[in-house]
C-alpha cells in the first residue's frame, strides 16, 4: 500500500477539522481550471458497484438561479413555522443559504436508474447509490477547502420542485444544492455552534454488538 508521511497525515486531519459549511461568500469569481480540478475529486470517489451515479448540473442562468432562490424562500418560511419561542428567533437569525453571492452553484443528483455497475451491491440496498454520491460530495468538499474555496450545502429546498425547474430526468434524485466560492471568513468551529443553535457531541457514540 502507498505510505504517507506523518506530516501529510497531520495535514489531512487538519483539513477535515477546518472544513466548514459556508454561508457567507465573497463575490470573487472562481477560476474555471480550479473548479474543474476540485470537481475531479468525483472521479476518485468510491461508488457501489463502480456505478458512479452522480450527475452534476451547473446552475448558471438567471432564471434557474431565481427559481432555486424562490424555492429556498418558500421552504425556509415553512421551516421557520415549525419552531416557536427562542428557537424560532434563533432560526430567523441564521443565514442558511449563500445563493445571493456564491459565484458557483451546483445541483448534484443521483441517477437511480443507471445501468453502470450492473446493480452490484444495490439490489438489496438501492440507497447505496445515493450514499455513493454523498461520498463523492465529501471528497469534492475537502478538495475545495484545500484550494481555499468554501462550500455551502443548501438543504432547505423542495427537491421535487427543483428537479422540475432544472428539467432533469425523472429518475434523478436530488442529493444537494451547493454554493461554492471564496468564504468571507475562516473558522475552526461550525457556524451553527457559533450561533448557539447546536453543539458538537463531546464524544462518538460507539457501541459493541
Amino acid at each position: 500500500m502507498r505510505d504517507f508521511e506523518p506530516a501529510f497525515r497531520d495535514e489531512l486531519y487538519e483539513l477535515m477539522r477546518w472544513r466548514r459549511d459556508v454561508r457567507h461568500f465573497r463575490t470573487i469569481p472562481v477560476d474555471e481550471a480550479l473548479l474543474m480540478r476540485c470537481l475531479d475529486a468525483f472521479s476518485h470517489a468510491p461508488s457501489v458497484g463502480l456505478s458512479e451515479p452522480w450527475r452534476i448540473v451547473r446552475v448558471e442562468s438567471p432564471s434557474a438561479r431565481a427559481a432555486a432562490r424562490d424555492n429556498f424562500e418558500i421552504a425556509n418560511a415553512k421551516a421557520l413555522a415549525r419552531y416557536d419561542g427562542d428557537k424560532a428567533d434563533n432560526y430567523a437569525r441564521l443565514k442558511l443559504a449563500g445563493m445571493d453571492r456564491a459565484p458557483v452553484q451546483l445541483a448534484v443528483f443521483c441517477d437511480d436508474a443507471t445501468t453502470k455497475g450492473h446493480g452490484l451491491g444495490a439490489g438489496s440496498m438501492p440507497e447505496m447509490r445515493r450514499y455513493s454520491v454523498v461520498s463523492a460530495v465529501t471528497l469534492f468538499w475537502l478538495a475545495a477547502r484545500a484550494e481555499g474555496l468554501g462550500l455551502g450545502w443548501v438543504s432547505v429546498l423542495d427537491p421535487a420542485r427543483l428537479c422540475r425547474d432544472l428539467g432533469v430526468p425523472e429518475n434523478w434524485a436530488l442529493i444537494g444544492y451547493f454554493c461554492i466560492g471564496y468564504p468571507e471568513g475562516d473558522h475552526d468551529t461550525p457556524e451553527l455552534a457559533r450561533e448557539g443553535w447546536e453543539a458538537r457531541a463531546a464524544a462518538l457514540d460507539i457501541r459493541r454488538a
